[in-house]
């Protein structure tokens, strides 16, 4: 059989259904990853549109970011009335699923991202998405080849079930300790650092990013000019002070078995590893809860900054050295797994591609 050429604007159609109110449904965003909790509370949901399983929902003005998912999830749900929703009208012709291969993919963003348009910011609408042509196989064809997609999304989300529950050990180890052993300030296991590259023998510099962890130091950085820039030795740690850029404290642990230099802005600071090990600190200092902390502790006019003084203030049990060592090993596995759960995901969405030139590739 032939594959045959269509205009989705034969085969899809966009939903225009305002919610009523009267009964509960839950309200879903959408992000590149998929659906997500809406980020405004208290929003008027009688301006909120209805869809439905098996429909599309997308953010017209992200979709160079590939802002679009399909509802496998819920039988009836609502979204904000700024993202645009359609469905497959002729299933005869075409399976959702095998249209969110289709637009699951790179090269379908950039063509979105070229063909929006907008003065102030550009809009992909549906009116645009229905000129896209699509080159069809046979529905045996395109189930065969969504099986294979949702076979790999099921050992995935099995993978991440598994992640879920060694999260709950983590967590449930920490909130043990901090209900049995009081806090202790842990500023007299701490100590300042100000050591600078001054010899400038040391090249490798690096940046913090939000994920509590060192990343490769942004291009503008002049890497012949390193004297002044902070040394980072094994274990030692190092944060931003500035709090009230990204809203949370980013700060890393040097793992890297050599020492680093950062930004002289940056704090840096060593932990007596005897008594306290910087990864357990770390642990604590990764929690959603210290974020706030740190924000409600820091000061400033013009900017707010969370100082090392500060650091010293902080509270943490601080259990046996052993104790210590069980609970970041068991995060460290946590850590890892999530690292491979992460890398899942991202052989899913490279596998769309993949995928829809294997069926055509079949049928010709």
């Amino acid at each position: 059989m032939a594959l045959t050429k269509y205009r989705l604007g034969e085969l899809i159609k966009q939903r225009r259904e305002k919610y009523d109110g009267l009964e509960e449904l839950p309200a879903r965003g959408v992000a590149r990853e998929g659906f997500i909790s809406p980020k405004q509370d208290g929003a008027d949901l009688s301006l909120y549109n209805v869809y439905y399983l098996n429909d599309f929902v997308f953010n017209p003005a992200r979709m160079e970011l590939n802002s679009i998912a399909l509802n496998t999830f819920w039988d009836k749900a609502i979204c904000s009335s700024l993202y645009e929703i359609f469905y497959v009208e002729r299933t005869d012709l075409l399976l959702p699923e095998y249209l969110n291969l289709f637009v699951k993919r790179d090269e379908f963003a950039r063509k979105c991202w070229f063909e929006a348009v907008g003065s102030a910011r550009n809009y992909f609408r549906v009116s645009d998405l229905s000129e896209f042509e699509i080159d069809l196989p046979d529905l045996p064809t395109q189930q065969k080849y969504v099986d294979i997609y949702k076979a790999m999304v099921a050992n995935q989300q099995c993978y991440e079930r598994g992640l879920d529950d060694l999260k709950l050990v983590c967590d449930g180890y920490i909130e043990d300790l901090r209900r049995k052993i009081p806090g202790k300030k842990i500023g007299k296991y701490i100590q300042q650092k100000n050591e600078r590259n001054s010899d400038k023998a040391l090249t490798c510099v690096m940046g913090l990013s939000t994920k509590k962890e060192f990343r490769e130091a942004q291009s503008r950085v002049n890497r012949e000019e390193l004297g002044n820039y902070k040394i980072v030795n094994h274990n030692d740690i190092a944060f931003v002070p500035t709090t009230d850029t990204w809203k949370v404290l980013a700060f890393a642990v040097n793992k890297f078995n050599k020492p680093i230099v950062v930004s002289p802005i940056y704090e840096v600071f060593s932990v007596e590893q005897s008594v306290l090990l910087s990864p357990y600190l770390a642990i604590w200092l990764s929690r959603r809860e210290f974020d706030r902390y740190a924000r409600y502790n820091s000061w400033g006019s013009a900017r707010e900054n969370f100082s090392f003084e500060e650091m010293c203030n902080v509270e943490i049990p601080i259990p046996d050295i052993n104790v210590q060592k069980s609970i970041v090993d068991i995060y460290n596995v946590y850590t890892e797994r999530k690292r491979i759960n992460d890398q899942l995901k991202l052989q899913i969405k490279n596998i769309c591609p993949i995928l829809i030139r294997g069926s055509l590739e079949e049928i010709r």
